[in-house]
């Protein structure tokens, strides 16, 4: 079966706005809570946490001090520490750790699982859950969280009490990272609380009929079709529509390794850019990896969160392999109230055989849902380091502009 595999992500910086409302509402939590979080022990961390480190709706995780090569993917299972696991695998899986103080190697293709600095001790009726960060998905580096006794990828029952893992396994790039990089980020959900209602039909409609989630006429014709809180996002193929212009970038095979704490690398060293020429549409590749863009330019207001589905049959065997997430503010328009310019960035695999992409093709949904409270932090509005708001086509952070 072809599988193309899809994600969608976006980052801002945040900036602080009105005070949240008072109450316990369901919903994901802002970046007040999660401070409180922090403060009660909720959430502790080895080190001294990194001044930007909580975001608004989410919290970036950090790298402890040893990766562990491992064979093979895994889940610990109910009842099962992840150590332990580890241990039931390999019995000598400690005596290959590789130490991250300085900066290590985690060479593409391999497998690594990696403590977090990081450990959280939930309340009964708050849930927690992870996605990559931006940069993380534009480099093509698997990452999923792994709690004790998990029987799934990057998602936290309420009141677990415990150590946090990530697995890492750089796909088209080998790269270097060390203690504290960060490289995914968890968010939490109140599942039971006071007043929160889902977004309502006319809620939905009013927000896209005002511009706040889509600033392109296209999602007219779709609005009254498409369910309440989900919208789905198309790929740019053309861009302006002039010849020679940059729409995308497919991964070089052979490059040399990225050290994911510099900046300035030359783009050409490893992505071949992919020109605009006359016809609206891509093969791509098997295997190969692709970065492109959405048509539209979307937003997230201030008092929701948005998610991609993680797979939708509706994109013709699209497959979102990341779900990527959208912080409150994200290409979002203050002074207008509506949605601004921010495009998401799309990266893309097929997988098995050659796959026709056109533009304006369909290739998946953002989720929307409200938060608990109002972030006292929104995406784009306070020098916390950002890279990608107002964003078009554009390559992860390490590497400069072409």
């Amino acid at each position: 079966m072809n599988e193309v595999i899809v994600k969608i992500d976006s980052t801002a910086k945040p900036g602080l706005i009105a005070p949240a409302r008072s109450g316990d509402y369901t919903g994901i939590l802002p970046s007040q809570k999660i401070q409180e979080m922090l403060n009660s022990g909720e959430i502790k961390t080895v080190m001294n946490l990194d001044h930007d480190q909580v975001q608004p709706a989410s919290i970036d995780l950090r790298l402890g001090d040893y990766a562990y090569p491992v064979d093979t993917s895994f889940l610990p299972g109910k009842g099962m520490k992840v150590l332990d696991k580890m241990e039931q695998l390999d019995d000598r899986f400690a005596d290959f750790g590789i130490d991250l103080r300085k900066g290590a190697v985690l060479e593409k293709g391999r497998v690594y699982v990696i403590p977090l600095l990081e450990s959280i001790s939930l309340k009964s009726e708050v849930a927690a859950f992870a996605n990559p960060k931006s940069s993380t998905g534009r480099l093509d580096i698997l990452t999923r969280l792994i709690a004790d006794g998990a029987t799934s990828f990057d998602q936290v029952s309420e009141g677990y009490k415990g150590k946090l893992f990530i697995e890492v396994a750089p796909r088209s790039f080998s790269i270097v990272v060390k203690t504290g990089t960060r490289l995914n980020q968890l968010r939490f959900r109140r599942t039971r609380g006071e007043g929160a209602k889902p977004i309502t039909s006319a809620e939905w409609k009013k927000l896209l009929d005002g511009g706040q989630i889509v600033n392109t006429s296209d999602h007219e014709k779709n609005a009254k079709s498409i369910k309440t809180g989900m919208l789905p996002f198309t790929v740019d193929l053309e861009g302006s529509g002039k010849k020679g212009e940059i729409i995308g970038y497919r991964a070089k095979k052979h490059a040399k390794r990225i050290d994911l704490e510099k900046r300035d690398y030359d783009p050409l060293d490893f992505w071949e850019p992919i020109m605009f020429h006359k016809t609206s549409s891509l093969i791509l590749d098997p295997d190969e990896f692709y970065i492109l863009m959405t048509k539209e330019a979307i937003a997230v207001p201030p008092e929701y969160a948005a998610e991609m589905l993680p797979y939708d049959t509706r994109a013709g065997e699209f497959r979102v392999h990341y779900a990527g997430f959208f912080d409150p503010g994200f290409g979002w328009n203050a002074e207008k109230n509506k949605a601004g310019s921010s495009r998401g960035v799309l990266e893309v695999r097929s997988h098995e055989v050659p796959f026709l992409l056109e533009h304006g093709q369909t290739v998946g949904w953002l989720r929307y849902e409200r938060m608990a409270a109002r972030p006292e932090l929104l995406y784009g509005q306070q020098d916390i380091s950002s890279n990608y708001q107002g964003q078009s086509l554009k390559l992860a952070k390490q590497f400069k502009q072409l």
